[in-house]
């Protein structure tokens, strides 16, 4: 029987009246998969409730912060106590430093980390310190990966850019992107070539250490060792953009799990838990052209908020007292290993890459290693499974190109039922 979204619809419509295409991020829209994006209410554990008073499975968490799932009772406590202080000073707080204090000793490679509002804003303001430290102004990304809506980075960029056929984007000056260089993922032999060629313009090189924009995509250990290697020899800084995987794949994120130290960490969504929290961070001779410190210039009038600074100091508070990881690697694994079976017996083509309890589903039987192979998958065929899974309510991320996560509240029956769910999906798009 199919779930009823006649008010979901029905706001919708509305919505598209007073927003552009009804949201106010793409990766929102059903531009990948079609149809109505579902409306929601309120959240709990592991779930959602949409407007029609429709349950989900959520394997998205606002976009991966609620690693401890919505609601948790000490992130809520610890932002009700901020509340009743005040929204906004405008002036420093002791929150602000006890959640640097946080990072810094859970993420050895920063010394001095600088808060912000969100991931695009960490990007934006990393990229501007390490050509202000370096004094160049080339930076290569990788095609595929997505580090928000800054300009000289919207280039053959990842997430809803990708989804939406949209690789870069109309209102953005040639001079803005003129410097921007963008190589193949897992591309060593690129990689060396660009810095024989151009090694002494170079100021940094951004990457996710595990990518989320293009669906899940792992590195391989001779990337990340090259990497190091070749700013380390042309004196370029080496920027994680870990907004997606800081306190993620790892405590100390994808650095500490693949034994890679970055110059500079870009962080965001769960040191938030949940509210609109980013920093940027690194060695303390590169951050020291921060200012007032330094040079370099960057503000903003919310950044250091108390009550997101209390929401993000309660996450990683719980994080390090419950140790999640151990029984997030064990849950998703097991999702992964049931879904890839299922597919296989339905016999559809797929592979799914997984680090920690971040995964895709490819509808692509070759293993994905760069953008190239992503965008061979059958996003066809995702729209169908993605469509099946939400009449049977798994809500999953509504793009072949996003990753998937699983949060410490997902229970043992949840992942049956989101098994047992996707079983019929399967069998209905083969």
């Amino acid at each position: 029987m199919a779930l009823v979204r006649t008010r979901s619809q029905a706001h919708f419509a509305r919505a598209q009246q007073v927003i552009p295409g009804g949201v106010n991020s793409p990766a929102r829209a059903f531009g990948g998969v079609s149809g109505t994006p579902v409306i929601m209410d309120r959240a709990d554990g592991a779930y959602l409730y949409d407007i029609d008073g429709n349950r989900f499975i959520d394997y998205i968490g606002s976009w991966g912060p609620h690693i401890l799932g919505h609601r948790h009772p000490d992130v809520l406590n610890a932002i009700q106590t901020a509340l009743e202080k005040g929204t906004s000073f405008g002036a420093p707080c002791e929150l602000e430093t006890e959640l640097a204090e946080r990072v810094i000793d859970a993420v050895p490679s920063i010394e001095l980390v600088r808060m912000v509002n969100s991931g695009t804003e960490a990007t934006m303001s990393a990229i501007r310190v390490a050509r202000g430290f370096t004094g160049r102004n080339v930076l290569i990304k990788f095609t595929g990966c997505y580090h928000g809506h800054v300009d000289s980075l919207l280039v053959k960029a990842g997430s809803g850019a990708l989804t939406l056929g949209t690789p870069s984007s109309p209102g953005i000056p040639a001079g803005c992107t003129a410097d921007t260089l963008s190589l193949e993922y897992n591309d060593c032999q690129q990689l060396e070539e660009t810095f024989a060629n151009r090694g002494s313009e170079i100021a940094c090189v951004i990457l996710e250490p595990v990518v989320g924009n293009m669906g899940v995509v792992i590195p391989t250990s001779e990337f990340l060792s090259t990497l190091r290697t070749l700013c380390d020899r042309h004196g370029t800084v080496l920027i994680f953009d870990e907004v997606m995987t800081g306190f993620r794949v790892a405590f100390g994120g994808a650095q500490e799990r693949f034994q890679i130290r970055p110059d500079m960490t870009t962080l965001g969504k769960i040191i938030g838990g949940g509210l609109p929290v980013g920093a940027y961070g690194g060695r303390r001779d590169i951050m020291s052209v921060v200012s007032p410190a330094g040079p370099v210039y960057q503000a903003g009038t919310l950044s250091g908020n108390p009550v997101a600074m209390a929401s993000g100091i309660a996450t990683l508070k719980t994080l390090k007292a419950t140790n999640p990881y151990p029984q997030l690697e064990q849950a998703t694994s097991q999702l992964t290993t049931g879904l890839s079976a299922l597919a296989t017996a339905a016999g559809i083509p797929h592979m799914i890459p997984r680090v920690g309890s971040m995964f895709t589903l490819f509808f692509n039987p070759d293993v994905v290693t760069n953008h190239a192979v992503a965008v061979k998958s059958d996003t066809a065929r995702f729209a169908r499974y993605f469509h099946a899974m939400l009449e049977r309510g798994v809500y999953l991320a509504c793009s072949q190109y996003e990753a998937n996560f699983v949060s410490a509240a997902h229970s043992e029956a949840d992942l049956k039922s989101t098994l047992n769910a996707a079983e019929e999906a399967f069998a209905l798009i083969r």
